[in-house]
């Protein structure tokens, strides 16, 4: 059995050495944005240049997931939202 982390509660396998992008989308999450957001988080350059698939990392604060390794019991969700609204 792999370890897992939790991505807004849910808990997400990762293999050792892969990174928290690698197993969201391993996992068919690919959507990282807020609920109602307007920027669409999501995993795009896989090299930390874009800032794209920037999560939040319960105690630890924000992180790119395409650098960051996964490790067992991270509890990761979205960056919050930055207010913006779009009706």
């Amino acid at each position: 059995m792999n370890p897992c982390f939790y991505w807004i509660d849910r808990p997400v396998s990762f293999r050792p050495g892969e990174t928290v992008a690698a197993a969201l989308l391993r996992a068919g999450i690919a959507d990282l944005s807020p609920e109602g957001g307007v920027v669409r988080g999501r995993v795009f350059c896989c090299i930390g240049a874009c800032q794209a698939c920037v999560v939040a990392i319960a105690g630890e604060g924000a992180v790119e997931a395409c650098l960051t390794p996964a490790r067992s019991g991270m509890r990761l969700s979205p960056q919050p939202s930055l207010g913006l609204r779009h009706d």
